[in-house]
């Protein structure tokens, strides 16, 4: 990928960073906030959106263009679903335990809490929000974070309710899980302080961490997507949503200099060619005869050809702008956004079943001579006019520049158009939600990650790997209760004597070690919930079973979740073994191998004992068989 003087192009770059609060309720009504499979679902219900204008009489240009796609939005509902949910009764409360998370949050990032905070709608008509809008709220302003390259302040942050979970395209419009559609999120966004794609990266893993440090938000796929706004001093800003992992983020600011010097580069050849955008024509008649598959299957359904003449734009509409997308692409990300597949044009036919005749016949009805180019659309007659009138607007807009909107993040590293910048008319307040007062003396702060790392190593002996493991893993919350004896199904928090903690390196290496060589094994470790692994930490402390047999039971656990550890011990036969037992077991396998024994001596123990511990199936603790096995190869030796 080519590396650009960052400086010297003028990048500027910001972060919005959303994470999901693992609360037990949604922020405004008393649902749980855990996900669902979609068939789980007990009914369906219908809604189509449409935009308001807001309370200065104007339209955001974003939802005006979301509603010309005609869509119907269907939604799952579940047996916990409440009319909250589904928009039939108004918001409860701002939720209490989310309102002290983003406060705990705000402290770690220095930012001042507001004295009043409102709810306000933002529109949304997607379909991700059963009420065509989202309610968020500000909670804290004017904060700073530190990285290597200097300071990034962090402008605001937003106690939001999560969207929606899209489940599904259909030919009618778009299907949604409500289970999420709620859920606290907090919204953090950075000023325009970041100058390079390395400084992106660290910022968001910086503001990562200190989210973790709180040890109340959601862990897993989804639960954090990074938004980037990225611009260059000839480009314009643009907003690419959706980024999933902390590992993209340098790519795609990369990726998006990248682009945006190119479009650049390009509208100043258009304008040295003096190009411009000519009308769309129907030229269905050009491909009456065609043998393109896609053309001759849009025609078959009482569909038409439509074109738009793209004067001095030959050879430019197939250069590449990002790695495997040309300025092409772009114009049929736009074509797509109206429904239909794709487009073609002339840099890249005859090709596709479309012939060089055909491709002649084309530019003579539209008047494109040989420095021109040409897109056609194929499909339903009203799609291939709404799509081509759209090819047209972003054609316009290339012999501009780099037109200002929001993209989408594709996994390689690449974006596509999703919709145009929204504006200030899309906010107005919740009158069903009344005002809080956010107290941040009452919140207190949380210790870092970092500083957690150091505490595990002085305070339980962890060594420095594995104390960074727990502390950034995704049980840290879970380690930290059980070593201190805390359940961790306590809702009230409260702490019990410490001698009730399970032992640190245990917790830890279950957690870490154990649970990742399961999920290699492919055994489904998410269906094991917190009770399940903290029961069997502590039937292993307790010596009701050996640390040996812990993997075991938890493959158990995780095949039938509706089990207890101790079903699951009784019904495995983990259950350790007396002394006696254990000796026993260790005189058989020594007897067997005799003559090993007398003649290697205490070198035979590494093979005796893999035998000894298979014998015993996991039941006895592997230093006592270690033990027993040693004296009684010297009582031979």
């Amino acid at each position: 990928m080519t590396e650009y003087d960052y400086d010297e192009l003028g990048l500027v770059a910001g972060l919005e960073i959303h994470q999901q609060l693992d609360t037990a309720t949604k922020l405004f009504c008393n649902c749980p906030t855990e996900l669902r499979d979609p068939e789980e679902s007990t009914r369906r219900f219908t809604r189509y959106l449409h935009p308001t204008r807001s309370e200065l009489g104007e339209i955001d240009e974003a939802a005006l263009e979301e509603s010309r796609v005609d869509r119907e939005f269907e939604y799952l509902a579940y047996d916990t679903t409440c009319l909250v949910e589904e928009d039939d009764e108004p918001p409860h409360r701002l939720d209490d335990e989310a309102l002290e998370t983003a406060l705990e949050i705000a402290q770690l990032m220095d930012m001042q809490p507001i004295d009043q905070a409102h709810v306000m709608r933002k529109i949304v008509v997607d379909g991700s929000n059963t009420s065509g809008f989202q309610r968020s709220t500000l909670i804290a302003v004017d904060g700073e974070i530190e990285t290597g390259e200097g300071a990034v302040g962090i402008e605001d942050l937003m106690l939001e309710e999560e969207s929606a979970q899209r489940v599904e395209e259909t030919d009618d419009g778009v299907v949604y899980s409500l289970d999420r559609l709620g859920i606290p999120l907090v919204e953090i966004g950075t000023s325009p302080d970041i100058s390079t794609p390395e400084q992106a990266r660290e910022a968001a893993e910086r503001i990562g961490m200190l989210l973790r440090s709180t040890g109340r938000v959601k862990r897993g796929l989804g639960t954090i997507r990074q938004d980037v706004n990225v611009s260059i001093a000839e480009g314009a800003r643009v907003e690419i949503k959706g980024v999933q992992s902390l590992d993209d983020i340098d790519d795609i600011v990369r990726t998006e200099v990248g682009r945006q010097a190119e479009l650049v580069e390009i509208a100043a050849e258009l304008g040295a060619r003096d190009a411009s955008v000519g009308d769309t024509v129907d030229v269905t008649e050009v491909f009456e005869d065609t043998d393109s598959g896609v053309i001759r299957g849009a025609l078959d359904a009482g569909g038409s050809v439509t074109a738009v003449p793209l004067y001095g734009f030959d050879g430019l509409v197939g250069r590449e702008i990002a790695p495997d997308r040309r300025l092409g692409t772009e114009f049929s990300d736009h074509a797509k956004r109206h429904g239909a597949g794709g487009i073609f044009h002339t840099d890249e036919l005859p090709a596709y079943g479309v012939t060089e005749a055909e491709v002649a016949a084309l530019r003579e009805a539209v008047g494109a001579g040989s420095e021109d180019a040409v897109a056609i659309v194929a499909a339903a007659t009203e799609v291939a006019e709404s799509a081509i009138e759209a090819v047209a607007e972003r054609a316009e807009s290339a012999l501009e520049g780099v037109p200002e909107e929001t993209r989408g993040a594709n996994d390689d590293g690449t974006t596509r158009y999703l919709r145009p910048l929204p504006g200030a008319a899309r906010m107005y307040p919740e009158t069903d939600v009344p005002p809080v007062e956010p107290d941040p003396s009452a919140v207190p702060e949380p210790e870092l990650l970092t500083e957690k790392v150091d505490r595990y190593q002085a305070e339980y002996d962890l060594d420095a790997g594995l104390a960074e493991q727990v502390a950034y893993g995704e049980y840290m919350p879970l380690f930290e209760s059980v070593v201190d004896g805390v359940s961790a199904s306590d809702a009230s928090g409260g702490s019990s004597d410490s001698s009730d903690g399970v032992d640190p390196t245990l917790a830890a290496t279950t957690l870490e070690s154990t649970l990742t060589e399961l999920r290699r094994d492919d055994v489904p470790v998410a269906n094991l919930a917190d009770d399940h692994l903290e029961e069997s930490l502590r039937l292993v402390d307790d010596g009701e079973i050996p640390k040996e047999a812990v993997g075991d039971l938890l493959s158990a656990l995780a095949d039938e979740p509706s089990l207890t550890a101790e079903e699951a011990v009784e019904r495995e036969d983990l259950g350790g073994v007396s002394e006696d037992e254990v000796r026993e077991a260790i005189l058989e396998v020594v007897e067997r191998n005799e003559k090993q024994v007398e003649e290697e001596g205490m070198q035979a123990f590494s093979g005796l004992m893999g035998e000894c511990m298979g014998a015993l199936r996991g039941k006895a603790d592997g230093d006592l068989v270690s033990r027993l096995l040693r004296e009684e190869i010297q009582k031979r030796a």
